[in-house]
């Protein structure tokens, strides 16, 4: 089912802004604190509708994150839980966040007293199977508690690669299943083979419980290796294989596609039982010196206060004041969420397994990273830590740079657990890459440039689905939709790429490929009919398709699409770099103007076989995804930014609520969040290339940023309010600002930048000297 605002018209035909839902949409009473502070997050926000996210104890990009499941089936369990299931199967050691494809799901460990059963049973009948009921869910950053039906209540926190389990079983006897066939499976997995198979679990005589796997789902053939050790000794082993037959009595190991294995204890109740799990995707030996480092004891409460201590220095990083309390809460969660991933990869020893499938070492003080959602982080999430956490924004630039250099298909698209995955289109790491650099961000670009450049030109270097039809887009300028599907899509992303990589190459010196790379980059022009405004496939005869309807998502939908969650509407906007150049595409200010208009207030419908991605609907614009979430700024470069300054106030309060259906539509490993964030701060970056932020509306009267070496970014949005969100001027450390955008460097550097706001739309911002760059160019 779509899901789309209830308010369609927010433009009228005089050209100003209907600001009725924009301040009907901030429900509350506005607050204002003396001070700003941090919030306090919801970790339940995304847990319902189809934001994705899951509520358990996790770090900042930590590689464990100890969560409850509650499906392994459909859409709505790609992260493992959600809100509405109301059983939990147990709870395992990796998760996803936000994503629209499920993986991960490791190790589940089933505490329960009920009889021992093997199969987690249905939602629809919990009974069938060791699912149980809970209540009393509490979940807070590092830490996580429930209570289930069978008389255990469950803790849990974590380390960097553990996990920490606190059992508290009612008097008698129960026992613990470790369900190591445990995996998300969906429709698409059957015919494949087996989701899980190589796996092993063995139990030394010293008590620890090791185990290794293969996995075949997204991530293809990716291992995951454990150690495991409980603080009580179990009373009776049983260990089953494949079939779940059982292994004969006295058995210490067990080895097949599907193994279990089930700790007895007759007397549960009393002391509780701790289980401490440490990860690895390399080898048993890093699992092992994981656990032995982060957990050498059994003390839960001094992990989960170090855990909270972590979040509270990582959530300290922005802090607001003003807005309502649940607008504080979804900031506080957006927060939260914007730092789940990318996710550590490296063991202890800083070992790790790269895009080749090869094990390599990182440099001293470095660190890989897995859950890389490119195609959506490229566009805030990168940008936001960029700002908030420059470190980290370092470390992240440097491990792309390496495994560029590593992958055999060069730039990562969406690399997970040490497999390229090839999910969406375009390699969007080059984005990250340029950006890192344009905002000085050190790192050895020249070591990446080779398998950037083989990508960029090299006919013969390996396609995957993100980079096919890429021979064509060479030759024709643009990719036929008559040979490849998302034809209109790639295009524009892969013109996007090439922007990206050629600011690579001029920071390497190849001056010839950059100015190559930055002509083809205007390639997306080619995919929009200038005659009618609209993304339009093409043939490869150079024809356009004549029965073209921008609301459908393709010419021969029953074959493939045109577009990659999108349709023509939305896949219109899809430019981010050469602003200006489209503009004139369309035949200038007023005509790119009223093309806006019409998206913004066209009828929200879509055909029937439109992917569920396409939410969030305000008339064609889709927030609920990535492809059009830099549109609502795009006023500010033909002259009306009031409309965006409206627009922008208007998603913010409508799009996101402090509740489990709290995020229009797939979280996608933060980028959702990330844009909340920085448009609640009062810019965004249409092109994070250009290392430049564009002028929106902010939402909270102050908000304070720590952004690296001890300097602070201090915004004020002065005379805000619900039915205010007009920029009337602004100022940068005192001194009139007169330009609608702001550059990264002079952000970076701290200082105060003060909005006044009001009811009306005034001329800030509107004079062709101060619209925002693009393409590299002034308009000025």
């Amino acid at each position: 089912m779509m899901i789309t605002t209830n308010r369609r018209q927010l433009l009228v035909t005089t050209g100003l802004v209907a600001i009725g839902g924009a301040i009907s949409g901030c429900s509350g009473t506005m607050s204002r604190g003396p001070s700003p502070t941090p919030g306090k997050p919801d970790l339940f926000v995304g847990t319902g509708g189809h934001g994705h996210t899951f509520p358990g104890a996790s770090l900042p990009f930590g590689m464990a994150q100890l969560s409850p499941d509650t499906n392994t089936h459909g859409w709505d369990a790609c992260s493992g839980y959600h809100q509405k299931d109301g059983s939990i199967m147990g709870f395992s050691h990796t998760h996803l966040s936000g994503t629209g494809i499920g993986d991960m799901l490791d190790v589940l460990v089933v505490p329960t007293r009920q009889e021992l059963k093997l199969s987690p049973g249905s939602i629809e009948n919990p009974d069938e199977g060791y699912r149980q009921r809970y209540s009393e869910e509490q979940a807070e950053p590092g830490y996580y508690r429930v209570k289930l039906e069978s008389g255990v209540l469950a803790e849990l926190t974590v380390t960097e690669r553990c996990g920490m389990h606190r059992y508290h079983f009612a008097k008698g006897p129960g026992h613990i299943l470790i369900d190591f066939a445990h995996a998300i499976e969906d429709d698409w997995d059957k015919g494949k083979g087996n989701v899980v198979e190589d796996a092993s679990l063995t139990l030394g005589d010293d008590g620890m419980l090791t185990g290794s796997r293969q996995v075949n789902r997204w991530a293809r053939g990716r291992h995951i290796h454990f150690a495991m050790q409980l603080s009580r000794k179990p009373d009776r082993v049983q260990f089953f294989g494949d079939g779940d037959k059982a292994a004969h009595d006295g058995a210490a190991a067990i080895k097949g596609n599907s193994t279990k294995v089930a700790l007895f204890f007759d007397e549960a109740g009393g002391e509780p039982i701790l289980i401490k799990t440490g990860l690895s995707a390399v080898d048993l030996k890093g699992a092992r010196d994981a656990l032995a480092a982060e957990v050498p004891g059994w003390d839960f409460d001094g992990a989960a206060k170090a855990a909270r201590a972590t979040w509270a220095k990582a959530l300290g990083s922005v802090r607001v004041s003003g807005g309502t309390e649940a607008q504080r809460t979804i900031m506080a969660s957006a927060l939260y969420h914007a730092q789940l991933a990318p996710t550590l990869f490296t063991d202890r020893d800083g070992r790790y397994v790269g895009l080749d499938r090869e094990v390599h070492q990182a440099p001293r003080g470095e660190e890989a990273f897995s859950t890389y959602s490119l195609w959506d982080t490229y566009r805030a999430l990168h940008p936001l830590l960029t700002l908030i956490d420059p470190e980290r924004a370092a470390l992240l630039t440097r491990d792309l740079c390496r495994q560029t250099a590593e992958s055999p298909v060069g730039p990562p698209v969406w690399p997970l657990q040490g497999v390229e995955t090839g999910t969406m289109i375009g390699w969007h790491a080059v984005s990250v890459l340029a950006e890192a650099h344009a905002k000085g961000i050190a790192a050895d670009y020249a070591a990446a440039w080779p398998n950037i450049r083989r990508r960029a030109f090299d006919r013969d270097f390996k396609d995957i689905d993100s980079t096919l039809g890429r021979g064509l887009y060479y030759d024709l300028g643009y990719i036929p939709c008559d040979e490849v599907w998302e034809s209109v899509s790639r295009t524009q992303e892969y013109a996007y790429d090439d922007w990206a990589m050629a600011h690579i190459a001029e920071a390497v010196g190849a001056t010839a490929d950059a100015a190559a790379l930055r002509k083809r980059s205007q390639n997306y022009r080619n995919v929009i009919d200038p005659s009618i405004g609209f993304a339009r496939p093409r043939f490869k005869d150079g024809s356009w398709w004549k029965e073209y309807d921008p609301i459908q998502i393709g010419h021969d939908v029953p074959k493939w699409r045109d577009y990659t969650e999108a349709n023509g509407w939305q896949a219109t906007f899809l430019n981010q770099h050469d602003l200006y150049g489209l503009i004139e595409h369309f035949g200038g200010d007023a005509a790119f103007e009223k093309q806006l208009d019409a998206l913004f207030n066209g009828p929200s419908t879509l055909p029937d076989n439109a992917p569920p991605d396409i939410s969030g609907l305000v008339g064609q614009y889709a927030h609920g995804n990535e492809p059009d979430q830099h549109v609502a700024y795009l006023y500010t470069y033909c002259g009306a930014p009031h409309k965006t300054q409206a627009m922008v106030r208007r998603l913010l309060t409508e799009m996101y609520k402090a509740d489990p259906d709290g995020v229009i539509g797939n979280d996608d490993c933060g980028q959702m969040s990330a844009w909340f964030i920085l448009s609640a701060l009062g810019f965004y970056p249409v092109d994070p290339v250009s290392a430049v932020y564009v002028f929106g509306s902010p939402l909270f009267d102050v908000a304070e940023m720590d952004v690296g070496g001890g300097k602070t970014l201090t915004v004020r949005a002065e005379g805000n309010a619900p039915g205010n969100p007009y920029i009337q001027s602004v100022r940068w450390n005192g001194a009139p600002w007169t330009r609608n955008w702001i550059a990264h460097a002079d952000l970076a550097k701290g200082g105060e930048l003060v909005f006044e706001m009001g009811p009306k739309p005034s001329s800030f911002g509107s004079a062709k000297a101060d619209r925002p760059p693009s393409f590299g160019r002034d308009v000025g």
